[in-house]
Protein backbone atom coordinates (compact mmCIF):
# COMPACT_ATOMS: atom_id res chain seq x y z
CA UNK A 1 0.00 0.00 0.00
CA UNK A 2 1.04 3.56 -0.73
CA UNK A 3 3.01 4.87 2.29
CA UNK A 4 1.42 8.34 1.97
CA UNK A 5 -1.73 6.83 3.48
CA UNK A 6 0.28 6.17 6.62
CA UNK A 7 0.99 9.85 7.38
CA UNK A 8 1.20 10.21 11.16
CA UNK A 9 1.86 12.85 13.78
CA UNK A 10 3.77 12.35 17.00
CA UNK A 11 1.83 12.59 20.26
CA UNK A 12 3.33 14.18 23.39
CA UNK A 13 3.91 10.72 24.91
CA UNK A 14 6.02 9.52 21.96
CA UNK A 15 3.35 7.40 20.23
CA UNK A 16 2.18 8.24 16.70
CA UNK A 17 -1.38 8.81 15.45
CA UNK A 18 -2.40 8.55 11.76
CA UNK A 19 -3.69 11.95 10.59
CA UNK A 20 -6.75 10.42 8.89
CA UNK A 21 -9.12 8.30 10.93
CA UNK A 22 -12.23 6.27 10.20
CA UNK A 23 -15.25 7.17 12.37
CA UNK A 24 -17.47 4.20 13.26
CA UNK A 25 -20.52 5.89 14.77
CA UNK A 26 -23.83 5.04 13.13
CA UNK A 27 -27.39 6.00 14.12
CA UNK A 28 -29.40 3.27 15.93
CA UNK A 29 -31.37 2.33 12.81
CA UNK A 30 -28.18 1.08 11.09
CA UNK A 31 -27.77 -2.66 11.78
CA UNK A 32 -24.72 -3.45 13.94
CA UNK A 33 -23.50 -5.93 11.31
CA UNK A 34 -22.79 -2.98 9.02
CA UNK A 35 -20.10 -1.75 11.41
CA UNK A 36 -18.26 -5.03 10.78
CA UNK A 37 -18.55 -4.70 7.00
CA UNK A 38 -17.58 -1.05 6.66
CA UNK A 39 -14.69 -1.24 9.14
CA UNK A 40 -13.22 -4.19 7.25
CA UNK A 41 -13.64 -2.25 4.02
CA UNK A 42 -12.03 0.89 5.51
CA UNK A 43 -8.97 -1.14 6.53
CA UNK A 44 -8.81 -2.73 3.06
CA UNK A 45 -8.73 0.66 1.31
CA UNK A 46 -6.02 2.01 3.63
CA UNK A 47 -7.47 3.44 6.84
CA UNK A 48 -5.24 2.58 9.82
CA UNK A 49 -6.80 4.78 12.50
CA UNK A 50 -10.20 3.57 13.75
CA UNK A 51 -12.25 5.78 16.09
CA UNK A 52 -14.92 4.11 18.21
CA UNK A 53 -16.49 4.38 21.68
CA UNK A 54 -18.50 2.51 24.29
CA UNK A 55 -21.38 4.88 23.47
CA UNK A 56 -21.58 3.61 19.88
CA UNK A 57 -22.48 0.11 21.12
CA UNK A 58 -20.63 -1.54 18.23
CA UNK A 59 -17.17 -2.30 19.65
CA UNK A 60 -17.82 -6.02 19.29
CA UNK A 61 -18.31 -5.66 15.54
CA UNK A 62 -15.49 -3.16 15.05
CA UNK A 63 -13.13 -5.41 17.03
CA UNK A 64 -14.18 -8.36 14.90
CA UNK A 65 -13.37 -6.35 11.75
CA UNK A 66 -9.89 -5.46 13.04
CA UNK A 67 -9.18 -9.04 14.10
CA UNK A 68 -10.33 -10.46 10.77
CA UNK A 69 -8.01 -8.06 8.89
CA UNK A 70 -5.14 -9.15 11.17
CA UNK A 71 -6.03 -12.82 10.65
CA UNK A 72 -6.02 -12.51 6.84
CA UNK A 73 -2.66 -10.74 6.82
CA UNK A 74 -3.89 -7.31 5.65
CA UNK A 75 -2.46 -5.64 8.77
CA UNK A 76 -0.65 -6.41 12.01
CA UNK A 77 -2.08 -5.21 15.32
CA UNK A 78 0.64 -2.55 15.58
CA UNK A 79 -0.42 -1.10 12.20
CA UNK A 80 -3.83 -0.21 13.61
CA UNK A 81 -4.44 2.80 15.83
CA UNK A 82 -7.65 2.13 17.75
CA UNK A 83 -9.42 4.71 19.92
CA UNK A 84 -12.12 4.02 22.50
CA UNK A 85 -13.82 6.42 24.90
CA UNK A 86 -14.99 6.22 28.49
CA UNK A 87 -18.65 7.24 28.65
CA UNK A 88 -20.23 9.75 31.06
CA UNK A 89 -21.75 7.11 33.36
CA UNK A 90 -18.27 5.71 34.13
CA UNK A 91 -16.39 8.88 35.11
CA UNK A 92 -16.12 8.00 38.80
CA UNK A 93 -12.47 6.98 39.17
CA UNK A 94 -13.26 3.45 40.36
CA UNK A 95 -15.39 2.81 37.23
CA UNK A 96 -12.83 3.87 34.60
CA UNK A 97 -10.69 0.75 34.45
CA UNK A 98 -13.69 -1.65 34.50
CA UNK A 99 -15.17 0.37 31.60
CA UNK A 100 -11.96 0.00 29.59
CA UNK A 101 -11.77 -3.71 30.44
CA UNK A 102 -15.36 -4.11 29.20
CA UNK A 103 -14.42 -2.45 25.89
CA UNK A 104 -11.35 -4.69 25.55
CA UNK A 105 -13.47 -7.76 26.24
CA UNK A 106 -15.98 -6.71 23.55
CA UNK A 107 -13.16 -5.95 21.11
CA UNK A 108 -11.19 -9.06 22.07
CA UNK A 109 -8.04 -6.94 21.94
CA UNK A 110 -5.20 -6.79 24.47
CA UNK A 111 -4.98 -3.00 24.49
CA UNK A 112 -6.35 0.13 22.83
CA UNK A 113 -4.04 2.77 21.37
CA UNK A 114 -5.95 5.69 22.79
CA UNK A 115 -8.52 5.93 25.58
CA UNK A 116 -10.26 9.26 26.05
CA UNK A 117 -12.92 10.87 28.25
CA UNK A 118 -15.87 11.13 25.83
CA UNK A 119 -17.53 14.13 27.46
CA UNK A 120 -16.70 16.12 30.61
CA UNK A 121 -20.35 15.80 31.71
CA UNK A 122 -20.69 13.07 34.36
CA UNK A 123 -23.97 11.17 34.60
CA UNK A 124 -25.22 8.83 37.26
CA UNK A 125 -23.73 5.31 36.98
CA UNK A 126 -25.95 2.41 36.04
CA UNK A 127 -27.26 0.41 33.10
CA UNK A 128 -28.69 3.38 31.16
CA UNK A 129 -26.44 5.19 28.70
CA UNK A 130 -28.53 8.33 29.14
CA UNK A 131 -30.03 8.05 32.64
CA UNK A 132 -33.18 10.16 32.88
CA UNK A 133 -35.75 10.96 35.57
CA UNK A 134 -39.54 10.69 35.19
CA UNK A 135 -39.57 14.04 33.33
CA UNK A 136 -37.02 12.84 30.81
CA UNK A 137 -34.28 15.07 32.25
CA UNK A 138 -30.75 13.66 32.40
CA UNK A 139 -29.57 12.61 35.85
CA UNK A 140 -26.15 14.12 36.39
CA UNK A 141 -23.33 13.00 38.65
CA UNK A 142 -20.74 15.16 40.35
CA UNK A 143 -17.21 13.93 39.63
CA UNK A 144 -13.88 15.73 39.83
CA UNK A 145 -12.45 15.28 36.32
CA UNK A 146 -8.93 15.40 37.78
CA UNK A 147 -9.74 12.19 39.67
CA UNK A 148 -11.11 10.64 36.48
CA UNK A 149 -7.84 11.64 34.80
CA UNK A 150 -5.77 9.91 37.49
CA UNK A 151 -7.74 6.71 36.80
CA UNK A 152 -6.86 7.04 33.08
CA UNK A 153 -3.19 7.47 33.98
CA UNK A 154 -3.38 4.16 35.88
CA UNK A 155 -4.89 2.46 32.80
CA UNK A 156 -1.89 3.65 30.77
CA UNK A 157 0.53 2.39 33.43
CA UNK A 158 -1.26 -0.97 33.41
CA UNK A 159 -0.70 -1.25 29.64
CA UNK A 160 -4.44 -1.35 28.84
CA UNK A 161 -4.03 1.75 26.66
CA UNK A 162 -0.95 3.24 25.02
CA UNK A 163 -2.13 6.85 25.21
CA UNK A 164 -4.79 8.86 27.06
CA UNK A 165 -6.68 11.99 26.13
CA UNK A 166 -9.95 13.88 26.30
CA UNK A 167 -12.87 14.84 24.08
CA UNK A 168 -15.31 17.78 24.08
CA UNK A 169 -13.25 19.69 26.67
CA UNK A 170 -13.02 23.48 26.55
CA UNK A 171 -9.68 25.18 27.25
CA UNK A 172 -10.51 25.81 30.93
CA UNK A 173 -11.27 22.14 31.49
CA UNK A 174 -8.02 21.21 29.72
CA UNK A 175 -6.18 23.74 31.87
CA UNK A 176 -7.49 22.08 35.04
CA UNK A 177 -5.94 18.77 33.97
CA UNK A 178 -2.69 20.41 32.82
CA UNK A 179 -2.34 22.29 36.12
CA UNK A 180 -3.27 19.32 38.29
CA UNK A 181 -0.74 18.76 41.12
CA UNK A 182 1.18 15.53 40.50
CA UNK A 183 0.10 15.23 36.85
CA UNK A 184 1.82 12.15 35.43
CA UNK A 185 0.74 12.30 31.76
CA UNK A 186 -0.68 15.20 29.76
CA UNK A 187 -3.68 14.49 27.54
CA UNK A 188 -2.31 13.64 24.08
CA UNK A 189 -5.41 14.97 22.33
CA UNK A 190 -8.70 16.79 22.58
CA UNK A 191 -11.28 15.39 20.15
CA UNK A 192 -13.87 18.02 19.30
CA UNK A 193 -16.39 18.97 16.63
CA UNK A 194 -14.42 20.87 14.02
CA UNK A 195 -15.21 21.87 10.42
CA UNK A 196 -15.14 25.03 8.25
CA UNK A 197 -18.25 26.42 9.99
CA UNK A 198 -16.74 25.80 13.46
CA UNK A 199 -13.02 25.88 12.86
CA UNK A 200 -11.98 26.00 16.55
CA UNK A 201 -9.00 28.26 15.76
CA UNK A 202 -8.64 29.49 19.38
CA UNK A 203 -8.89 26.01 20.86
CA UNK A 204 -6.47 24.72 18.20
CA UNK A 205 -3.97 27.43 19.10
CA UNK A 206 -4.34 26.59 22.80
CA UNK A 207 -3.87 22.86 22.15
CA UNK A 208 -0.83 23.42 19.92
CA UNK A 209 0.79 25.60 22.61
CA UNK A 210 0.53 22.64 25.02
CA UNK A 211 1.57 19.97 22.51
CA UNK A 212 -1.94 18.51 22.48
CA UNK A 213 -3.29 17.24 19.16
CA UNK A 214 -6.73 18.45 18.13
CA UNK A 215 -8.78 15.62 16.60
CA UNK A 216 -11.75 16.72 14.48
CA UNK A 217 -15.08 14.92 14.48
CA UNK A 218 -18.08 16.12 12.47
CA UNK A 219 -15.47 17.29 9.95
CA UNK A 220 -18.02 16.97 7.14
CA UNK A 221 -20.75 18.78 9.09
CA UNK A 222 -23.81 16.72 10.03
CA UNK A 223 -26.13 14.50 8.05
CA UNK A 224 -29.51 16.05 7.35
CA UNK A 225 -31.26 12.90 8.52
CA UNK A 226 -30.36 13.33 12.18
CA UNK A 227 -33.58 14.10 14.00
CA UNK A 228 -31.86 16.27 16.59
CA UNK A 229 -30.03 18.43 14.10
CA UNK A 230 -31.19 22.01 13.84
CA UNK A 231 -32.98 22.04 10.44
CA UNK A 232 -32.14 25.71 9.94
CA UNK A 233 -28.42 25.04 9.87
CA UNK A 234 -26.78 25.17 6.45
CA UNK A 235 -25.55 21.89 5.01
CA UNK A 236 -21.73 22.16 5.00
CA UNK A 237 -21.08 20.00 1.95
CA UNK A 238 -23.28 22.25 -0.21
CA UNK A 239 -21.31 25.37 0.68
CA UNK A 240 -20.56 27.39 -2.49
CA UNK A 241 -16.99 28.24 -1.41
CA UNK A 242 -16.14 24.59 -0.69
CA UNK A 243 -17.84 23.55 -3.93
CA UNK A 244 -15.83 26.04 -6.00
CA UNK A 245 -12.52 24.93 -4.45
CA UNK A 246 -13.50 21.28 -4.97
CA UNK A 247 -14.32 21.92 -8.62
CA UNK A 248 -11.01 23.69 -9.18
CA UNK A 249 -9.05 20.71 -7.81
CA UNK A 250 -11.41 18.14 -9.40
CA UNK A 251 -12.20 16.81 -5.92
CA UNK A 252 -15.35 16.64 -3.79
CA UNK A 253 -16.38 19.20 -1.13
CA UNK A 254 -15.95 16.43 1.48
CA UNK A 255 -12.32 15.91 0.44
CA UNK A 256 -11.68 19.64 0.58
CA UNK A 257 -13.13 19.78 4.13
CA UNK A 258 -10.89 16.86 5.22
CA UNK A 259 -7.78 18.25 3.47
CA UNK A 260 -8.29 21.63 5.15
CA UNK A 261 -7.91 19.99 8.58
CA UNK A 262 -4.81 17.99 7.67
CA UNK A 263 -3.07 21.09 6.33
CA UNK A 264 -3.71 23.03 9.55
CA UNK A 265 -2.24 20.26 11.71
CA UNK A 266 -5.52 18.71 12.82
CA UNK A 267 -6.06 14.93 12.92
CA UNK A 268 -9.32 14.36 11.08
CA UNK A 269 -11.98 11.65 11.32
CA UNK A 270 -14.01 10.73 8.24
CA UNK A 271 -17.27 9.02 9.14
CA UNK A 272 -19.12 7.20 6.39
CA UNK A 273 -20.98 3.93 6.01
CA UNK A 274 -20.98 4.28 2.22
CA UNK A 275 -18.22 2.21 0.55
CA UNK A 276 -17.84 4.55 -2.41
CA UNK A 277 -17.31 7.51 -0.09
CA UNK A 278 -15.03 5.58 2.29
CA UNK A 279 -12.77 4.80 -0.67
CA UNK A 280 -13.00 8.39 -1.87
CA UNK A 281 -12.06 9.84 1.55
CA UNK A 282 -8.63 8.17 1.48
CA UNK A 283 -7.81 10.34 -1.57
CA UNK A 284 -7.30 13.28 0.77
CA UNK A 285 -3.54 12.70 0.31
CA UNK A 286 -3.70 13.07 -3.49
CA UNK A 287 -3.93 16.86 -3.68
CA UNK A 288 -3.02 20.05 -1.85
CA UNK A 289 -4.93 23.24 -1.09
CA UNK A 290 -3.24 26.57 -1.86
CA UNK A 291 -2.77 29.26 0.81
CA UNK A 292 -5.61 31.16 -0.93
CA UNK A 293 -7.89 28.12 -0.65
CA UNK A 294 -7.05 27.81 3.04
CA UNK A 295 -7.77 31.52 3.60
CA UNK A 296 -11.12 31.24 1.81
CA UNK A 297 -12.10 28.23 3.95
CA UNK A 298 -11.01 30.04 7.14
CA UNK A 299 -13.46 32.77 6.12
CA UNK A 300 -16.40 30.36 6.41
CA UNK A 301 -16.15 30.13 10.20
CA UNK A 302 -19.53 31.03 11.68
CA UNK A 303 -19.56 29.12 14.97
CA UNK A 304 -22.21 26.65 13.85
CA UNK A 305 -22.19 23.73 16.27
CA UNK A 306 -24.15 20.76 14.96
CA UNK A 307 -23.53 18.56 18.01
CA UNK A 308 -24.27 20.78 20.99
CA UNK A 309 -25.74 18.23 23.43
CA UNK A 310 -28.31 20.74 24.70
CA UNK A 311 -29.75 18.18 27.16
CA UNK A 312 -26.68 18.74 29.34
CA UNK A 313 -26.63 22.53 29.24
CA UNK A 314 -27.40 22.77 32.99
CA UNK A 315 -24.48 20.54 34.02
CA UNK A 316 -21.70 22.51 35.77
CA UNK A 317 -19.19 20.92 33.38
CA UNK A 318 -21.21 21.63 30.19
CA UNK A 319 -18.31 22.48 27.88
CA UNK A 320 -19.82 24.80 25.28
CA UNK A 321 -20.76 27.79 27.43
CA UNK A 322 -17.15 28.96 27.19
CA UNK A 323 -16.04 30.74 24.01
CA UNK A 324 -13.49 27.97 23.38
Amino acid sequence: MDPKYQKKVKLNDGHFIPVLGFGTFAPPEVPKSEALEVTKFAIEVGFRHIDCAYLYQNEEQVGQAIRSKIADGTVKREDIFYTSKVWSTFLRPELVRPALEKSLKDLQLEYVDLYIIHLPVAMVPGEAILPTDENGKLIFDSVDLCHTWEALEKCKDAGLTKSIGVSNFNHKQLERILNKPGLKYKPVCNQVECHPYLNQSKLLEFCKSHDIVLVAYGALGAQRTLQWMNPNFPFLLEDPVLSAIAKKHKQTPALVALRYQIQRGVVVLAKSYNKKRIKENIQVFDFELTPEDMKAIEGLNSNIRYYDFQQAVDHPEYPYSEEY
